[in-house]
């Protein structure tokens, strides 16, 4: 299936809900057949025996211990300012 069809390139178009004019279609109809040519290449490469590659740059992942910082206060203290408090935390206007 290399070459794609006029309808299947506006199939396509109306899945993504892109409008396309005649020369788009005609351009995207080339354009995409070719792409599906090379997939169908990369199809037939033998890849038994190797491994998925996930990462290629050699980074990990770093993870840092969560340490509680006290600064001295308690929430009373924090909420003391507050213009207006329910159960123990500040209350604020929706946001929506």
């Amino acid at each position: 299936m290399a070459k794609l069809t006029r309808d299947e390139v506006l199939k396509l178009a109306k899945l993504s809900r892109l409008k396309l004019s005649d020369d788009e279609v005609e351009r995207l109809q080339t354009e995409l057949s070719e792409i599906l040519k090379y997939v169908e290449i990369l199809n037939e490469v033998d890849t038994t025996g190797t491994n998925p590659t996930y990462q290629v740059s050699g980074l990990k992942n770093i993870y840092r211990k969560d340490v509680v910082k006290n600064y001295g206060y308690t929430s009373k203290d924090l909420l003391k300012n507050a213009p207006a408090i329910q159960d123990n935390q500040f209350k604020v206007k929706r946001v929506l």
